[in-house]
Formats: structure tokens, sequence, C-alpha cells
């Protein structure tokens, strides 16, 4: 061969290879990312192709499918009660993609998941359809709907959890929206879209709030502050008075820590002192505390952490770096400690069940749509803030504030119910209504089957109507019935 040809067919062989190397490329490196593209047509067709698995509640489904006439997407996503469920189903959309457990467990619920091979397989020689298998969840229906109903046309979240297994029983989150509304892809969809957005929405109904946002935790925080007061051996005995001066002057300042109202925090034992809320008190112990065992406390309980339930949950926070004054303003609530309802229900989880926090989650099992159980969630122990002693303290002064103090509108007849109330600070030199909080346990004959938080960010109350026995402890009384009476 002469050299021009030579240099001709090396320079095809070397065309040829790059196309080979390009082609394998694709095809095996880059496959997963291609198929999974926002910009993949033919995936999307496929999501909807046939009827996706549902979304399971007390046996039943509170999602669905609906044929389609106006493109090439065969099936959309219908919801049941949309708006009351959205905090824990999320959306499946034709334009907007999906997210929440529609989007976590998307394999199974298109029937695309490995797991269901077996069932695509026999589905070929069958010629029956293929299906999604279905997410059943640990909420309860009736729980959902008391927490749901209970915040109305307030700003706010309902959190609830089953503290001996971590199972959460509800969910609720306002205002809220419908997944239905943008579950197809057309312009009536985009426009329902478009106007959930929090630019043209400012109350931001897409929000997540008992999973995502974070508040002040005001004085419901009290109870993680007595908790370590207990663990670190600065209070032994609940019934003896603490050495808290009134006024008390925060370390470094000459400003004292004001409490509420006339109320009798001087040398108050741990007990009335969260029976009447003292900030002082609680204050001074946790100054006293230090923030080094502040914190370990605090994080044992699952601050400044995610949670994954499997849906994410932002992380609470309490402060790292703080002087003895900034401890203080955060050992009751303030400062910059910040929770959300997911947390908070976990600090009334853990200490109903005697000390011993169980990881929360929401998805019990998956199954294939023949029903088979593809997985199925077992309970999982995630800490133990405080010992049993203590814990069963701390229920006792629990109970007090429900039975005499401040969360007597938690009260159920024949019921044993401990709570703390918190009314948190807000805005610009708190110029803004304070959130309403609060946080409880119920327990029966067979222990404690629900753990509550509550918070009411906004309402149409007026600013001195604002506290957590007024506003929050009724809905979260009505989410501890509504669960003891579906177990009768």
């Amino acid at each position: 061969m002469n050299k021009p040809l030579r240099r001709i067919a090396i320079f095809c062989g070397l065309l040829v290879l790059a196309l080979l190397i390009r082609d394998n490329w694709l095809q095996y490196v880059r496959a997963d990312e291609l198929n999974s593209h926002r910009f993949n047509r033919r995936v999307l067709i496929e999501r909807y192709s046939n009827e996706r698995g549902n979304i399971i509640v007390d046996g039943k489904a509170i999602t669905g499918s609906v044929k389609t006439d106006d493109s090439d997407f065969a099936y959309k996503r219908t919801y049941v009660d949309g708006p009351m469920w959205a905090p824990v189903t999320g959306f499946a959309s034709q334009a907007f993609d999906a997210n929440q457990i529609e989007k976590l467990e998307d394999g199974i619920l298109t029937g695309n998941d490995d797991r269901l091979f077996f069932d695509r397989t026999m589905a070929m020689f069958t010629g029956k359809k293929k299906k999604g298998g279905d997410v059943v969840t640990t909420l309860s229906g009736a729980a959902q709907k008391a927490a749901y109903d209970g915040l109305g046309d307030a700003k706010g979240a309902v959190a609830a959890i089953d503290p001996q297994t971590g199972k959460i029983l509800a969910l609720a989150s306002t205002p809220s929206y419908d997944p239905s509304k943008f579950a197809g892809n057309s312009d009536k969809d985009t426009e329902a879209w478009v106007a959930l957005d929090k630019k043209n929405n400012p109350d931001d109904p897409m929000q997540n709030r008992a999973l995502r946002e974070t508040y002040p935790p005001g004085s419901t925080f009290k109870v993680v502050t007595a908790a370590a007061a207990l663990e670190h051996g600065k209070v032994t005995d609940i019934d003896e008075p603490t050495d808290s001066p009134l006024p008390w002057i925060m370390p470094g300042t000459v400003r004292p820590l004001e409490n509420e109202g006339n109320i009798p925090c001087k040398d108050a034992t741990l007990r009335e002192a969260l029976r009447v809320s003292c900030n002082s008190v609680f204050g001074k112990l946790g100054a006293d505390i230090g923030k080094d065992k502040m914190l370990e406390t605090a994080k044992k309980f699952g601050f400044n952490a995610e949670q994954f339930t499997p849906v994410r949950s932002n992380a609470s926070f309490f402060p790292e770096e703080m002087n003895e004054s900034e401890t203080a303003l955060s050992s009751i609530g303030q400062f910059d400690t910040r929770a959300t309802p997911l947390q908070m229900a976990m600090v009334a989880a853990a200490v109903a069940n005697d000390g011993k926090l169980m990881k929360p989650y929401m998805i019990d099992q998956l199954r294939a749509p023949n029903l088979d159980v593809l997985s199925k969630t077992e309970p999982e122990e995630m800490s133990r803030p405080l010992t049993q002693e203590h814990a069963q303290m701390l229920q006792s002064m629990m109970e007090t504030v429900v039975n005499e103090g401040t969360g007597k509108n938690a009260q159920i007849p024949n019921v044993t119910v401990g709570g703390k109330t918190g009314t948190a600070q807000h805005g610009e030199n708190n110029s803004k209504n304070p959130y309403a909080w609060f946080i409880s346990y119920a327990k029966t004959d067979s222990g404690s089957p629900v753990a509550v938080a509550v918070v009411v960010e906004d309402s149409n109350a007026s600013r001195d109507d604002i506290s957590g026995g007024g506003l929050a402890a009724p809905i979260a009384k009505n989410v501890m019935k509504a669960v003891i009476d579906s177990r009768k």
C-alpha cells in the first residue's frame, strides 16, 4: 500500500475507533444519566404509559390514575383529599416531575424497579398490562384528618409519631395544595403550578412545614433543658427548690431574663418551673449546664442532623458557639435555636417512651402488584437521650403541665396526657405575632401510642390571644384522641 492510501486508512480507522468509543460511552457510561434525563421524553412517556401504583393509608389508596386523551402520556395521577395528604405523598406531574414519596419510590410506583423484574417478565408472557407496585404508609387517616382540620385556615404544621415504634401517624401542613391540579401536561396545569410558586403566592403552600420549616421552639425546648439538667446532675429531685434568684441577671450582661407575667419562679422546683414555664429557671439551668453538655443532649434528641423518613426533614439547630447568656437564651428555645415540628414530636416521643428515641419513618411496606411484600421497615432505635428513671420524672412533670398548668386544653377524659406549651418570639424586636407551640403525648394501659407536636405560625387571632395552650393544645388533643379512638 502506498503512503497516501495508508494515511487515509489510518485516519478512517481512527474515526471508526472514535465512533466506537463515543458509542460505548453513551450506551454504557452515560446510560443511566441519559435514561433519567429530564429532557428524555421517552422516559416520561414510559413513566405514564401504565397505571401508577398507589400510596396506601389504612389499607385504602389515597392516590389513583386516570386515562388521558390529550397527549402522548396515557395516564395521569389523581389524589384523594389531595391538600390533606400532599405533605405525605408529594406530587407526580407529567410536566413538573415529582417529589417526596412519589419521587423517592418512583421505581416501585411505575413498576420499573429491579425488584419487579419477575412481574414485568410474566406480564410479557401473559399479556397483562404492566402495573406499578404500592407504597404502604404508617399514617393514620383519622389522625391526619384531625391535624388538617384542626389547623384549618391557620398557617402551621402538625407531626405525630408512635413513640414505641417511630411510625409517623400524621404529617399535616397548611396552607396546602392539591397535586391533582398540575398532574397533567396542559396549559391549565402550568397555570396551576405557576400560581403556587412562592413568588406568586407568599403563603408558599408547597412548603412542607412539618418537615422543612424550622421555627424557634420557644418554651417547648425547656423539655430538652430539663432532660439535660437531670442527665448531667444539675437537678436530682424535681420537687426540691432550685437555686434560681429572681430577677436572674444573664452572665456578662446587666439584663435580667424576664418571665411572662408575675409567676412564682424564685427558687422554683423543676416541676413548678415547667408547669408555669419559668424562663429564669431554665435559662439559668442552661447556663449552669454549659453549652457543650446542652449541645450533647440536644443532639441525642436529633438536633443538628437531617432526618430521613425517607422524605428528608431539615436539620433542627442548637448553636455550637455561644457565650453563657446566649446559652441561657438557647436553652429556653430562643436565640438561634430552631426546630421542625417533626423534631419536637421526637422530643415528646423520647420522653414518652421511657428515654428511648425510635427513628421516625412513614413507609411501612413496599408491595408488588400481586400484593407480595418486597420490603418492610422494621422499627429502629435511634438514641437514648435520657435514662428510664429521668424520662419518668420528666413524664410526671409534663403531666403536671396538662393537669394543673398551661396545657389544660389538651386534657382527654380517662387518658393520661403530658405536654408543654410554647409561645416563641418572632420578627425583628418581636414585632410579628409569636408562634404558638404545643408538644405532648398520651398514655393508655398499653403504653404511649402517640406523641404530637403542633405549631401555629400564623392565625386570625389577635396577638394577646396567641398562646400554645390556647391555639395549639386543642389541635394536639384532637390528634391524640383520634389515634386512641382508632385503636379501640
